[in-house]
């Protein structure tokens, strides 16, 4: 199998399509919203630049999960636009894939590489690199990583709620944040509810997010908390929003707290909330 640039044939064929269908689009935003309806004729259109098959129907002859995930590599190194279809095929293969997806998690890889096996092993729903996920969470990992390893370890479920638990104690405050948005949809446990005060206590740049951590676990003790933060003078309006939601979803009464334009996003959302 090559790189072949799929990227390059769309333009190709986009351009003829204009060519023969001019009349039709008087507008340019006219033509844009057809580029979806071009690009499926594109994929069903048999190519003499794939020996007669339809884009859509090229990597389908391809049963190599190892071939697969290697000509995938390619197309990053080469800077070729990585085609959807290999993407989609490398996902049908399921678990014929997964190990040579985990083998691009190594941080000898680029972040796009990286980046797209941990979307693609979540595709093929593997659980094999949870443990992965969470040093991440722990070390300090770059946050785009971090975020994709996020969704894929809150599909796994409560299974790995001790994992998580043990690595919070080793994570800094970066880390602690991301487990604990993943642990605060678990059933409660004490030691999250103590985690989330502490971070909610010493961080209030982090304030907006742990708010609604803490609506989500579920502890109404935590109402006293959230209405001090509420009342204070220097908690920003937008934060003071997230806060109130939290009050509310816990049961309580948020304070009411007056706004004045001076705060920008009061200027901007007031209408809205």
């Amino acid at each position: 199998m090559k790189c072949i640039d799929f990227d390059e044939y769309f333009s190709e064929f986009w351009l003829n399509w204009l060519k023969e269908h001019r009349e039709e689009y008087t507008y340019t935003d006219e033509f844009e919203k057809a580029m979806p309806e071009i690009y499926d004729a594109f994929l069903e259109t048999p190519a003499d630049w794939l020996g007669g098959v339809k884009p859509c129907e090229y990597f389908n002859s391809f049963n190599d999960a190892s071939e697969l995930v290697m000509l995938l590599s390619e197309y990053i190194d080469k800077d070729i636009s990585v085609p959807d279809k290999l993407l989609e095929r490398i996902a049908c293969l399921g678990l014929a894939a997964e190990q040579f997806l985990l083998e691009l998690l190594s941080p000898n890889n680029s972040l796009y590489k990286r980046m797209l096996a941990v979307t693609l092993l979540r595709e093929i729903e593997s659980e094999k690199p949870y443990k992965t996920y969470i040093d991440w969470l722990v070390i300090g990992e770059i946050k785009e990583l971090k975020d994709n390893a996020v969704e894929s370890l809150e599909l796994m479920g409560e299974k790995i709620q001790e994992e998580l638990l043990f690595a919070l104690e080793a994570a800094d405050d970066d880390g602690k944040e991301a487990i604990l948005s993943l642990l605060s949809r678990f059933s409660y446990n004490k030691q999250v509810y103590d985690a989330l005060v502490d971070l909610f206590t010493r961080c209030p740049e982090r304030r907006a997010q742990l708010s609604a951590y803490i609506a989500r676990l579920g502890d109404d003790r935590a109402i006293p908390m959230l209405k001090k933060a509420a009342r204070d003078d220097n908690t920003p309006y937008l934060v003071y929003i997230e806060l109130r939601s939290a009050i509310e979803a816990l049961g309580g009464e948020a304070p009411k707290h007056e706004y004045t334009e001076d705060d920008p996003a009061y200027l901007i959302f007031k209408d809205e909330t």
